[in-house]
């Protein structure tokens, strides 16, 4: 199931114009709290999902029945460019434990690149609920190959992938490997990218546009 929020009119499509906008992204600082803010929105839209069961609040006044969610969570960080995405997500669901990955495209003289995927800490997934967040989904192998190697550390009950942009062919990869019981969210698709496995009209580089460029080997 792919779940795209742009689709409906909402605060969150304020955002995602802003990270776009040629002429508001250069502000590194607007940048990413914007992608922190688009994270906290879809936050709140994946805890609809959730599990949850009664539980009696004492009051300073009295008693008062709450509906708390259950489940596990845990956050999966791809490093570098997810950082603002993963930290929106952990303002709201604060007691989730975290797993952090590198996967970085390394270029070749031709032109092409591969995924190298080089770090991994992370807690025991076995049952918990992963949420797995990379800002730009491409070609969808960076989230592709981080998912691979969490799988590693155990099997998560259900997994939300959660991209700000994505491509269709990276929706298309996503949706062809990604267990039945998962959920892809996104909150704009691009039909094209480029050879260079740049999404277009998308935003450029996220992780340059949030943390300033690099130099690539």
């Amino acid at each position: 199931m792919t779940i795209n929020l742009g689709e409906k009119n909402s605060i969150l499509n304020q955002f995602v114009s802003e990270i776009r906008d040629v002429n508001i992204q250069k502000d590194r600082m607007r940048f990413r709290r914007n992608i922190e803010r688009i994270g906290e929105i879809m936050a709140y839209e994946i805890s609809k999902t959730l599990n949850f069961s009664e539980k009696e609040i004492t009051t300073p006044l009295g008693e008062a029945n709450m509906h708390l969610p259950t489940d596990d969570l845990v956050i999966g960080c791809i490093l570098r460019a997810s950082l603002p995405l993963h930290q929106g997500f952990l303002n709201y669901f604060d007691k989730a434990d975290n797993t952090f990955i590198s996967a970085y495209r390394k270029h070749h003289k031709d032109g092409s690149f591969e995924v190298e995927v080089e770090y991994l800490s992370s807690p025991n997934l076995d049952g918990k609920t992963l949420i797995l967040v990379d800002p730009m989904l491409a070609t969808g192998q960076s989230m592709a190959l981080s998912y691979e190697a969490m799988l590693q550390k155990g099997t998560p009950k259900i997994t939300h992938f959660v991209s700000v942009i994505a491509s269709q062919e990276g929706v298309d990869k996503i949706q062809n490997m990604m267990p039945n019981n998962s959920r892809l969210w996104v909150a704009a698709i691009d039909d094209e990218l480029t050879a260079q496995a740049y999404i277009v009209p998308g935003l450029g580089d996220a992780g340059d546009l949030a943390f300033g460029e690099k130099v690539d080997n």
